[in-house]
């Protein structure tokens, strides 16, 4: 059962580690669409300011706010196919994999223990008394050398 406690502790962990990094990923793509929703709406701004001066008058400052825009969009765009470009998979691979080391070794362990206890109700039910004999003497024996210690141990009164 100590296999099995062990593994399951590994599980966890590989568990946390995976959360661990989809959540610090999940922030650093937050951080980008932040920054990419940034410079829209700064586009949207320039757009906005582009059109009213445009509408106005002269042509050098809307050209100069459409230029603005433009680049604002594309920095958007940029900010954006950088957050579409974070991905957690390489990061856990390797924690991915102990986790399913680890649970094929918990499933093993299960099948071979389910197995000796087959085998064991099998030989009970061929004979009873040679399946359990061993058992039962050991278990005596091992409750006899302790009496025995603490006799020994425990000074004559």
């Amino acid at each position: 059962m100590s296999r099995i406690s062990r593994n399951i502790s590994i599980v966890l962990r590989a568990e946390r580690l995976i959360a661990q990094r989809h959540v610090a990923v999940a922030a650093r793509r937050t951080g980008f669409y932040a920054a990419a929703g940034l410079a829209v709406g700064l586009a949207v701004i320039m757009l906005n300011v582009a059109g009213f001066f445009w509408l106005s008058g002269t042509l050098s400052k809307p050209l100069a706010a459409v230029i603005m825009a433009g680049v604002n969009l594309l920095l958007a765009l940029v900010l954006a196919l950088l957050a579409n470009l974070q991905n957690a998979q390489a990061d856990t691979t390797a924690a991915v994999e102990l986790r399913d080391m680890a649970l094929q070794d918990i499933e093993t362990e299960i099948k071979d223990t389910l197995s000796e206890a087959r085998n064991t109700v099998t030989g009970i039910r061929r004979d009873p008394l040679g399946a359990l004999t061993p058992d039962a003497i050991s278990a005596i024996l091992g409750i006899l050398i302790k009496y025995a210690k603490r006799r020994k141990d425990k000074p004559e009164q």
